[in-house]
């Protein structure tokens, strides 16, 4: 008779900074997955990464504000964290951080960190401030986290250089990894958006 497969242990949830700051005591090597959570196989390709090269692997799982125009998809961007916690305790992620917007941003934020030109082109031109956005909330995963390293997809390319600027020139202890492109059946790589795609789109 074959025994029943057991369920994946829960990863802890932390919604705080001091919930973060009391799960992560003794934790070793720690490395981050930041994400807006609707997790796929992409997902589950940076965690995987994250656990062969760290003791603790945390998934921070927040939808940023500040990285969306004023036309853009921020109220309909799908928010699915019980799901997203079962995904990561199937990866044998440690540690959830799922912050509300209030702990990110408790009050206006009027510093923010700034990719200059590198963030002006390509996506950035057509998307002006996205890079900013994803700089300044990266920063503040990276200050609250402390991790020794941080995977990023490759399939965001601007992204991930920018990101990796961001480390060298603000000297953080982070070593910034880039994970290779994970992509679905027929080509297209894989990305929480692809769901708003008809058949005819993705084509």
């Amino acid at each position: 008779m074959t025994a029943p497969h057991s369920a994946a242990p829960a990863p802890l949830v932390a919604h705080t900074p001091d919930e973060l700051r009391r799960t992560l005591t003794g934790a070793g090597r720690v490395a981050l997955v930041p994400t807006m959570g609707a997790l796929h196989e992409g997902h589950r390709s940076l965690m995987r990464l994250a656990r062969e090269r760290a003791d603790t692997v945390v998934v921070s799982v927040f939808v940023n504000p500040l990285q969306f125009g004023p036309n853009e998809d921020f109220d309909r961007y799908p928010r699915t964290l019980d799901t997203d916690t079962a995904v990561c305790a199937e990866e044998g992620v440690d540690v959830v951080f799922a912050p509300g917007v209030d702990t990110m941003y408790p009050a206006e934020q009027t510093v923010t960190v700034h990719a200059g030109a590198m963030g002006d082109r390509l996506e950035g031109a057509s998307r002006p401030g996205f890079f900013t956005g994803v700089l300044t909330v990266v920063s503040k995963l990276l200050h609250l986290v402390g991790p020794d390293l941080a995977v990023f997809g490759s399939k965001d390319a601007q992204q991930l250089a920018v990101v990796r600027r961001m480390a060298a020139d603000l000297n953080m202890p982070v070593e910034i990894v880039g994970a290779p492109t994970l992509r679905d059946p027929d080509g297209l790589a894989t990305s929480s958006r692809n769901v708003y795609l008809s058949a005819a789109e993705r084509a």
